[in-house]
């Protein structure tokens, strides 16, 4: 399988989204995914697996009830691109609906007795 070069140069198997489980459900039965950041800011956040666990502990921590979304950057109908966040890192960021069957899995991602969340043993 042939793989989208990623802005380190490598190829990326896969980019991971963070979803309210209820969101991600009514997604699956619309066969896409539309969040407020895609009105709002024009593309859908996305991280690589070395960046998720920062996103969600930054920007997750009073979320309950939250899906790891695990997603095939080849099988995406919109474009991903690597842009600057703000901060000086570079995030994927899709531009356009997240098109469900592009989902490789969808898992439980939850904190630890810490507070923290930690990457799930089966990504």
């Amino acid at each position: 399988m042939k793989f989208k070069e990623n802005h380190y140069g490598g190829f990326m198997l896969f980019v991971l989204h963070i979803v309210e489980r209820k969101k991600w459900e009514k997604a699956q039965k619309d066969g896409f995914y539309k969040p407020e950041s895609l009105s709002k800011e024009g593309f859908i956040h996305l991280s690589d697996p070395q960046q998720v666990l920062k996103v969600a502990n930054e920007n997750f921590k009073k979320k309950d009830e939250l899906e790891l979304l695990v997603i095939n950057p080849e099988k995406l109908k919109n474009q991903v691109k690597y842009e600057d966040n703000g901060s000086g890192e570079i995030f994927p960021h899709l531009y356009g609906p997240l098109n469900t069957d592009a989902v490789i899995k969808a898992i439980d991602f939850d904190r630890d007795e810490n507070g923290e969340f930690k990457l799930p043993e089966d990504l």
